[in-house]
C-alpha cells in the first residue's frame, strides 16, 4: 500500500506518546490508554477530545500494522533525514517543490539519474521529472500531467474494542450488542458530503486527479490541487450537518456474532465497522477483543474441555457411575472398578463445538476427596478395612522409594 500524503505531516509516535522504536505492545498499551482517555462518551461536547481521538485511531492503525509502519517509517526518512537535505552539490538554489528545497547529498544511497526515472538527463516535460517521484509516494498512477483518473477519497481508520464472555457464551457461541462511538457516515448527506439533493462535482482545476502540474525551471513538478485539498471533487453546498466530511461521530450498537470456540485474547474482524471513511470511501474494519472469564468448573485445552470430578476411595475400588456437568446439561460418566487415582477419562464429542462440524471431548480426571470426619462406626469399618487390606499383602509402596 503507497504511503498516505498525511503521513508527511503527521507524527504518529508523538500523537501516542511512544518512541519511534516502541514494541508492538506499548504501542497497543498506549493506545488502549489514550482511546479510554479521549472516547467522546468519556468527554461529551469536548471538540478537541474529539479531535485527538481520531488522531489516535488513525495512528494506532498504521502503527499497529507492520507493513504499514515500515513504510510509514521509510517514507517520512526518506524526507526528513537524509536521502533529501537542503544544500547545493551543483545544483544552485536546489530543485524547489513550494517552500521546500530538495537537493542530491554527498554520499547518499541515492542516485541523481534515479529522479528523472530514466538514468538520464532532466525532462521538461510536466509528467516526468521530480513529479515521478511523488507519484509513487502518493499512489497515483499516471504521472504529474493532469489525469483523468479520480483521486479516490481515504479509506476510513480500522477500529478496536473489547468484550467480556463467559466461559459457556465462548465455548458454544453467542450474539452480543456493542455500543460504539466513532466516525461514522453521515446520515444526512449518506456520506457524500454534499447537501442532500445536490452531489460533489468533478474538479475543474485538476479534472478530478486530486494533483496539478507546474514547471520550475527544467523541472516538472506535481502538487495537491488546492482547489479541492487533494480530493478531486469540489462540493459547491456542503451537508450542514457534517460540514461537507461525509462523516459524523455518533454512538451506535452493533449485535456481533461471537462465532464458537472462541479463546481469551482472540481478535475478531467486522469487515466496513470500523471509522466512515470520508466523501463515500469505504470504512474501515472494527475488530473486537474478547476476553473470556475463568470458570469455576471447566478449563480448555483446545476443543477439549477438562474437569476435575471429586470422588470417593470406594467409589474408585467398586466402581460407579457419576453425574458430570456439560456445557449443555449433564452425562453419566462409569468410573471402573479399581480406578487409580488421577485417572483422566475420556467423554466423547462433549467439548467445545469445532467450526468443521462435531465437537471436542470432555476429560473427566477422578481425584479422592477424603472425609473431614468419620462417626464411630465409619471408624471401625475402616479399621476393618485396613486389617483386611495388610492380611491380603498389599502395600500401597511396594517398589517405591529406595
Amino acid at each position: 500500500m503507497a504511503p498516505q500524503r498525511e503521513w508527511l505531516e503527521h507524527d504518529f509516535y508523538k500523537d501516542l506518546g511512544v518512541a519511534s522504536g516502541a514494541s508492538s505492545e506499548e504501542i497497543k498499551k498506549a493506545y488502549r490508554k489514550l482511546a479510554r482517555e479521549l472516547h467522546p462518551d468519556a468527554n461529551p461536547g469536548d471538540a478537541a477530545a474529539e479531535e485527538r481521538f481520531k488522531r489516535v485511531s488513525e495512528a494506532h492503525s498504521v502503527l499497529a500494522d507492520p507493513e504499514k509502519r515500515k513504510e510509514y517509517d521509510e517514507t517520512r526518512a526518506m524526507f526528513a533525514g537524509g536521502r533529501f537535505r537542503g544544500g547545493g552539490n551543483g545544483f544552485p538554489g536546489g530543485f524547489g517543490a513550494g517552500n521546500t528545497t530538495y537537493t542530491s547529498t554527498p554520499g547518499a544511497d541515492f542516485n541523481i539519474g534515479d529522479l528523472f526515472g530514466n538514468g538520464g538527463g532532466a525532462t521538461t516535460d510536466a509528467g516526468g521529472g521530480f513529479g515521478d517521484l511523488f507519484d509513487g509516494l502518493f499512489n497515483r498512477g499516471g504521472g504529474g500531467r493532469t489525469s483523468t483518473t479520480a483521486n479516490r477519497p481515504r479509506r476510513g481508520n480500522d477500529l478496536e474494542t473489547e468484550t467480556t464472555l463467559t466461559f459457556a457464551d465462548a465455548a458454544q457461541g453467542t450474539t452480543v450488542p456493542l455500543r460504539v462511538t466513532s466516525p461514522s457516515p453521515c446520515t444526512t448527506c449518506h456520506g457524500s458530503g454534499a447537501k442532500p439533493g445536490t452531489s460533489p462535482r468533478v474538479c475543474p482545476s485538476c479534472n478530478g486527479s486530486g494533483f496539478v502540474s507546474r514547471n520550475q525551471g527544467a523541472f516538472g513538478f506535481s502538487e495537491p490541487c488546492q482547489d479541492c485539498q487533494g480530493t478531486g471533487s469540489r462540493i459547491d453546498d456542503p451537508c450542514t450537518d457534517c460540514d461537507g466530511s461525509g462523516v459524523k461521530v455518533r454512538a451506535r450498537t452493533i449485535n456481533v456474532r461471537i462465532p464458537a470456540g472462541v479463546e481469551d485474547g482472540q481478535r475478531i474482524r467486522l469487515a466496513g465497522q470500523g471509522e466512515a471513511g470520508r466523501r463515500g470511501a469505504p470504512s474501515g474494519d472494527l475488530y473486537v477483543v474478547v476476553h473470556v472469564t475463568a470458570d469455576k468448573v471447566f478449563t480448555r485445552s483446545g476443543h477439549d474441555l477438562k474437569i476435575q470430578l471429586p470422588v470417593s476411595f470406594s467409589e474408585l475400588v467398586l466402581g460407579a457411575t457419576v453425574s458430570v456437568p456439560t456445557l449443555d446439561g449433564s452425562v453419566g460418566v462409569k468410573i471402573p472398578a479399581n480406578t487409580t487415582d488421577g485417572r483422566t477419562l475420556r467423554v466423547r464429542g462433549r467439548g467445545v463445538p469445532k467450526r468443521s462440524g462435531g465437537a471436542g471431548d470432555l476429560l473427566v480426571t477422578v481425584k479422592v476427596a477424603v472425609p473431614p470426619t468419620l462417626d464411630d462406626e465409619a471408624v471401625e469399618a475402616m479399621r476393618r478395612y485396613a486389617d483386611a487390606e495388610r492380611a491380603s499383602g498389599f502395600d500401597p509402596r511396594a517398589g517405591w522409594g529406595r
